[in-house]
C-alpha cells in the first residue's frame, strides 16, 4: 500500500541520490550544503540558530559544524557573552565550495522535478511548503519558517 510518508521517503531517496550524481567529486552531503548555506546568509549566527532555520537538532547541527570545521569549510568561534555559544563563519574555501556546488544542486533539482510539467513543479513546491507548515509543530526539531522580511 502506497502512503504519504512512503513515497516522500523514496522521493527523498531519489533526491539525494541525484544530488550525489550532480555534486559527485565536491564531498558534500546536501545537509552540509544547507549548513553552509546558512552559515553563508547568517555569518556569525550561533549553531543553535542554525539548526533552527535549516530544520534539524542542535546535536546533528553540532557534528555536521565539526566535520564541515575539520576540513576548512567553516570556522566556530566561541559567543563574546557565552564562551560555549559557538558561531559559524564560512571559510573562504567554503565559499569556494558552495559557489562550485550551485550549478550541481540547480542540476539535481531539475532532475527531480523533470516528470513534472513546469505548472506542476510550481504547484508541487507550493503544496509541499504547505505541508512543511503545517507539519512543523509535529517535527522533534523544529523548522524557522521564511517571514517576507527574510525573503528581502
Amino acid at each position: 500500500m502506497l502512503t504519504p510518508g512512503s513515497l516522500i521517503r523514496r522521493l527523498n531517496q531519489i533526491d539525494i541520490a541525484l544530488f550525489a550524481e550532480e555534486a559527485a567529486g565536491l564531498d558534500i552531503t546536501p545537509v552540509q550544503l544547507s549548513v553552509m548555506s546558512a552559515v553563508a546568509r547568517h555569518s556569525g549566527r550561533d549553531q543553535s540558530a542554525i539548526a533552527e532555520e535549516i530544520g534539524v537538532d542542535r546535536a546533528t547541527l553540532a557534528s555536521v559544524a565539526a566535520r564541515l570545521e575539520k576540513t576548512g569549510l567553516i570556522r566556530r568561534t566561541p559567543g563574546r557573552k557565552d564562551q560555549r555559544q559557538k558561531l559559524l563563519h564560512l571559510t573562504s574555501r567554503g565559499r569556494s565550495i558552495l559557489n562550485k556546488m550551485q550549478k550541481p544542486v540547480k542540476q539535481a533539482n531539475e532532475r527531480t522535478l523533470a516528470p513534472l510539467t513546469p505548472a506542476e513543479q510550481e504547484m508541487f513546491l507550493s503544496l509541499l511548503s504547505i505541508l512543511v507548515d503545517g507539519g512543523n509543530v509535529h517535527a522533534r526539531a523544529k523548522l524557522r519558517l521564511p517571514t517576507t522580511k527574510d525573503s528581502a
